[in-house]
């Protein structure tokens, strides 16, 4: 129960609301217990540490392989305040967090007990391929996708430079600022041997190295060298070698990665302990990396132009349909985590063609769902859906969409739908102009930027913007108008609060002398909003607070400000005295009782010196907030301001 308090006193901090306000401020160790309960409940919920074979995160979202599936309980963790959705896809227990996944992350491997070799079972051969298939792409790619948008997005802008006129190729500031953007892609084997090693079992360190001889300027030289007339061919033990530029290249060193980490187990088996830490690698490299050259990078490079080709005979068959279809079907395969089975494609059509046309079929995709986020946020009129539709606005903009899809559109159904038809509507356009990237990142507001061709602007990059346009506007518009289901009407005889029956009430009195003001008149967007639960709010004519139920304190924050009490039948509340006084540090408070005792009804709780709190420029208006708020069919204001101490204060219906 004490999570609910500490996740509701920092739920701001996960969503952007109030830069500088206190939520921002809390400690860093507040906030490292906030992740560490939530990862403890995330753990638990799928079935402990010993059902966790392996773990990976991406942008918003946990992706577990587990031992046993049946041990997981997505519906508790579905109703964790913490936790915005569980989808099980591709073999994942897949749980979104939102865009603080990476802490989320951290504390559950430190639960675990995670070390850097994924855990292995003896019942991978169970999963069906396309799961396995999915569960290897995403396990490779994920840890490098940060640093591909990054890299991506700053060629975009160096694009977007050129064709400004704001640099010139020739310039220093240019040259340093592409070989930033450019370096992760150009030794992007290097990269990917790391991630495919740690992937398959093996040594990483052998892995990189093989992707290093893939870029290695001897070799770059000699493909150079092999494509002039009349180059004299090289071989390598009489076996003619075939020089390929294996620069930002992604099937070949996967494969060869692959190959690696299967012989060095065998190696293992037969060379003494005492030898194995260097003849092990020594005989991974000297069969890999020639094996590479001669028929792996071959036989790799070979499928890749041949899936290149493949995806570009599709699209030029028709490519309004193929947009049309993209745009539409995008979100589906990110729900269901389909969409890491595209992931190399798109980089191996930047590799073998110079240009994706993917991507871009993907920007009405994304920007749909936003602008149906958009439009739920201004129809609708509960305060907490506006709140996470506006910071689920804000992520999708910048290409993260699960908070949007699943905790705004999904849920509503009818704004995911029309999320996807502005998606088709714009993909279709996207596609009739043949608009394409020339590097590789996160779909969002910044691929624009990455489908300026190098001779600047022209219609594709148009009509990128007019499809994205398309799909946002359909979107925002259809989802106002009828994307929320009408409120149902209210029926003609209400009961009065006195003819509910008294089994189905709860009863907190006022913890503060006051003035009673509604909730939404605070002068603090998260408890005016309602975020953080229902309640009211009081202005003090005493600098004193009480217990309002019979229960136990939960917490306490060393600030003294701020109070979490459990009452004995289960209400969750939240006295917050003063708005933005935790910046005081405990100055002018004073605590009569210490986190974990208990209290009953009318027991001195906090002092305050409220002149010396106003004088200092802080607001003592007091939320009192039920934090479990959903457990009850409403919370009722059952006091009259000004309301006495002990007085009648709220009423909760079961």
């Amino acid at each position: 129960m004490r999570f609910r308090f500490f996740f509701a006193l920092n739920s701001t901090m996960a969503i952007g609301l109030r830069p500088g306000s206190e939520s921002a401020e809390l400690s860093v160790k507040d906030t490292f217990m906030k992740y560490h309960e939530l990862a403890s409940e995330v753990l638990a919920g799928v079935g402990g540490r010993d059902n966790v074979k392996s773990l990976v995160h991406c942008a918003t979202r946990l992706r577990f392989k587990l031992r046993d599936g049946s041990q997981a309980d997505a519906e508790t963790l579905k109703k964790n305040p913490g936790i915005i959705m569980v989808v099980e896809s591709g073999g994942q227990f897949q749980v979104v967090v939102g865009n603080h996944v990476g802490e989320v992350y951290k504390a559950v491997n430190t639960l675990v007990g995670a070390d850097e070799a994924p855990a292995k079972g003896d019942d991978d051969q169970k999963e069906n391929l396309l799961s396995r298939f999915i569960d290897v792409i995403s396990g490779i790619f994920t840890p490098l996708l940060g640093v591909m948008a990054a890299s991506g997005i700053l060629k975009g802008f160096l694009a977007l430079s050129l064709a400004c006129g704001w640099l010139l190729e020739s310039s220093g500031t240019y040259k340093l600022l592409f070989a930033a953007s450019d370096a992760l892609f150009y030794f992007l084997p290097i990269m990917l041997g790391y991630t495919a090693g740690k992937k398959f079992g093996g040594n990483v360190f052998v892995t990189m190295a093989i992707g290093g001889a893939l870029t290695h300027p001897l070799m770059m030289a000699a493909f150079q060298a092999a494509q002039q007339p009349g180059a004299q061919a090289e071989h390598f033990l009489g076996i003619p070698i075939t020089f390929i530029n294996y620069s930002s290249s992604v099937i070949p060193i996967i494969f060869a990665a692959w190959v690696s980490c299967r012989l060095e187990p065998l190696f293992n088996r037969v060379i003494h302990s005492a030898l194995r830490n260097f003849v092990t690698p020594l005989m991974c490299l000297l069969v890999t990396v020639p094996l590479t050259f001669l028929l792996i990078g071959p036989a790799a490079t070979w499928l890749s132009h041949l899936l290149a080709h493949g995806y570009q005979t599709i699209y030029a068959f028709n490519p309004v349909v193929a947009g049309a279809f993209m745009g539409a079907m995008w979100q589906v395969c990110v729900i269901f985590g389909l969409h890491w089975g595209l992931v190399p494609l798109m980089l191996n059509n930047l590799s073998v063609l110079g240009r994706d046309t993917m991507s871009p079929l993907l920007l009405p995709a994304v920007m749909g769902q936003v602008g149906a986020a958009l439009g739920v946020m201004l129809r609708t009129r509960d305060a907490k859906l506006r709140v996470l539709a506006g910071s689920a606005v804000s992520a999708g903009i910048f290409g993260i969409t699960e908070p949007a899809v699943y905790g705004v559109t999904l849920p509503n159904k009818r704004p995911f739908i029309f999320g996807c038809i502005g998606g088709a509507l714009g993909g279709a356009v996207i596609g009739y102009f043949h608009s394409a990237v020339y590097s590789f990142g996160l779909v969002s507001i910044f691929t624009f930027a990455q489908i300026i061709p190098a001779g600047g602007f022209d219609a594709t990059v148009w009509g990128a913007i007019v499809g994205t346009l398309a799909s946002f506007l359909f979107a925002v518009v259809a989802s106002y108008l009828f994307g929320l289901e009408p409120p149902a009407e209210a029926p003609s005889a209400q009961p009065s609060l006195a003819d509910i029956p008294l089994d189905r009430k709860q009863f907190v009195s006022s913890p503060i002398a006051g003035d009673i003001i509604p909730l939404e008149q605070v002068k603090d967007a998260t408890f005016a909003s309602g975020l953080l639960g229902k309640g009211v709010a009081i202005k003090p004519h005493l600098g004193r607070v009480v217990a309002p139920v019979n229960g136990r304190v939960v917490s306490l924050f060393k600030t003294r400000h701020a109070i979490g009490i459990e009452s004995d039948e289960g209400a969750e509340l939240l006295i917050h005295v003063g708005i933005d006084t935790v910046k005081l540090d405990g100055l002018h408070f004073t605590a009569h009782i210490q986190e974990g005792d208990r209290v009953r009804q009318g027991d001195l709780l906090i002092e305050f010196d409220q002149a010396a709190i106003n004088a200092a420029g802080f607001d003592t208006t007091t939320p009192i907030i039920i934090s479990n708020s959903d457990d009850y069919i409403d919370v009722l204001t059952s006091g009259h301001s000004p309301v006495q101490e002990q007085a009648s204060l709220l009423t909760l219906l079961r």
